[in-house]
């Protein structure tokens, strides 16, 4: 009996997506699944001697979580992405000057990007986590390269000052992933998983 009447439970809850991120938004409107976005409060600060990846997972998880009083019985998604190479994280680097200084510090090396998933079910308190790694290797951008390329594109708004689903993919070497979906913000893949073992049917 829970086999047959858990799934159309499951598919009655409201689908929230706990972030403000246009690039997620677009990414789970693939999906052709109906959901509402909630601003989620959380500290984004690392804490002390966490790992890049750990620090991901965990504000997937936050972000999920700083909406879920709002929504009592829904399946809410969080996602966090945190650039690394070496000890040296890169964040959003929200002017120009950083994003030269981002992408001259990125070039000619491997730089991990780590996307922290989350699929809360706030009506049974169930929880799915989940991390997928990207590899993305910079070419040896000179600066000339660096510059005519943040005068065509707007990437001051993305980790790594660069779009590898716009021309940024011009700045690699190489990107080695299993969801190249990851990379922009919010793994479809893995998503879909977490979806289908809540009972929603994809496609």
């Amino acid at each position: 009996m829970n086999s047959l009447t858990t799934p159309r439970q499951s598919m009655k809850l409201p689908l929230i997506l706990a972030s403000t991120s246009a690039f997620r938004r677009e990414l789970l409107a693939r999906l052709q699944l109906p959901f509402e976005v909630a601003a989620p409060s959380a500290d984004e600060t690392a804490l002390p001697s966490e790992t890049p990846a750990a620090t991901a997972e965990r504000l997937a998880i936050s972000k999920a979580r700083a909406v879920a009083t709002k929504f009592p019985e829904a399946l809410i998604i969080g996602s966090d992405q945190v650039a690394y190479s070496g000890k040296q994280r890169f964040g959003k680097p929200g002017n120009r000057s950083n994003a030269i200084a981002q992408l001259r510090s990125m070039r000619g090396k491997e730089v991990i990007f780590h996307t922290g998933l989350c699929l809360l079910n706030t009506a049974t308190g169930g929880q799915q986590t989940c991390g997928v790694p990207t590899a993305v290797r910079f070419r040896e951008l000179s600066d000339s390269e660096i510059e005519r390329y943040l005068d065509r594109e707007d990437a001051l708004n993305c980790a790594g000052s660069a779009k590898s689903e716009g021309m940024g993919i011009a700045l690699l070497d190489y990107l080695r992933c299993d969801d190249p979906t990851a990379l922009v913000g919010l793994p479809l893949i893995a998503l879909s998983r977490m979806l289908r073992a809540e009972g929603i049917a994809l496609p």
